[in-house]
Order: structure tokens, then sequence, then C-alpha cells
């Protein structure tokens, strides 16, 4: 029985690594200099599960072992049936996060593939609107701002990948002490337009998780 225990960005982390060392096996002579590389690789997976299980242990550190890209590929599909998926959400559920919003559009919860999610995120073209839901401290908290196109890529402040970016604003929830009424703050960063690509490249949660804690207090 396989028991799930790599998160997306985790299993994109491990990924990275893997196209790394084949990098280093294409196009570096130098054997000291592969082994460095593949050492790298092989300690900075394990570094990411400190509470692994030995066999968990035994199947990530194969990495080590790896030369061809038939050994590659076989690795990284031999990991699949161990990601975990987002955790379980409803439509319902997700229209709470949002009760200021009587039209919320939802995305198609049906068409997600859970285990190549991070974070669930959607936009609204009519409003201009971007809507986010992360899993923070145990819950579902959720995000929503305005949107602006910027037709042009950069590097996304979740991913830090190269890929077209939206501008997305999103007011505070704090307020500083003794702050007035009137008190209003919005905090912006530049996201991936498409948020599947997003999911595709976040290797590590910090940003967002400094983001949405920013903005939610």
């Amino acid at each position: 029985m396989h028991v799930p225990f790599i998160r997306n960005h985790q299993y994109n982390f491990i990924k990275k690594q893997a196209e790394s060392l084949q990098q280093a096996l294409r196009t570096i002579a130098d054997p000291k200099i592969v082994e460095s590389v593949r050492y790298s690789a092989e300690t900075k997976i394990s570094e990411l599960f400190p509470d692994a299980a030995d066999e968990q242990k035994r199947m990530l550190g194969q990495i080590a072992g790896l030369n061809t890209s038939e050994d590659f590929h076989r690795y990284l599909e031999a990991l699949k049936p161990y990601r975990m998926e987002f955790p379980s959400i409803t439509a319902k559920q997700i229209q709470k996060l949002f009760p200021k919003n009587k039209k919320l559009k939802l995305p198609d919860l049906s068409a997600i593939d859970y285990r190549q999610v991070s974070y669930l995120s959607w936009t609204d073209i009519a409003t201009q609107k971007l809507f986010m839901v992360y899993p923070m401290n145990g819950q579902f908290v959720g995000i929503e701002g305005r949107y602006t196109d910027t037709n042009k890529k950069g590097f996304c402040f979740v991913c830090n990948k190269y890929e077209e970016l939206v501008l997305f604003s999103a007011v505070s929830r704090k307020r500083p002490v003794h702050s007035s009424a009137d008190y209003y703050k919005a905090v912006g960063n530049y996201v991936c337009a498409h948020s599947q690509e997003c999911n595709k490249n976040i290797t590590d949660m910090t940003a967002l998780e400094h983001f949405v804690d920013t903005v939610i207090g």
C-alpha cells in the first residue's frame, strides 16, 4: 500500500534536483564535479524529509545511483503514487471563505488534479478579481484581490520562475494599534498569470505563506 508523504512543492523540488543532476551528467566531463552534484542532490532531498521512514529514505535516496534518462524517468514515476493531494475542499467551503462575494465564480473542482496543487487560485475576468485558497495552520484561508494584466514575463513571487505575470493586489486585514477607522493597506505582488504553471514550478511555500500571513494577519 502506498502511503502518500510527498507534497506537491516537494515533488517539484525533487524533480528540479533530478534535472540538475541530469544536466551535469550530460555536460560535465569531470567525474568529481558530477559526483559533487550527485551528492548535493541526494543531500538536499534527504533534508527535505527529516522525519521520513527508512523505506521512504531508501526510495528517495535512489537518486544517488541514477545515470540514464530512463533511470530518471523511472525514479520520478515511482514517486508519483506517494504524492499527497491538496486537502479536500467543497464548493460550499470555498463560498464560506468569501462571504461578501455573493456571486462568487468558482473553479471546476472536478477537473483539478489535487496531487499537483499547492494552492488553489482562479480569476474572474468580469470583475478582474483573483482568488486564492490555501490551507494555513490546519484550516483553509481565502484571499481575494484585484489583478492587472502585465502582458509581460517576469519572476513570480510565489514560485520564483520566469512566467507570464499579473499584478495581484489584496487588502490587508491587519490593522496597527490605534489606527483610524479609514485605515487601508494594500499588499501587491507579481504572480503567475496561470496558477497551473505556478503549481508545477513551486518548490518552497515560504513566500506564499508570508504573503498570506501579511494579508490575513
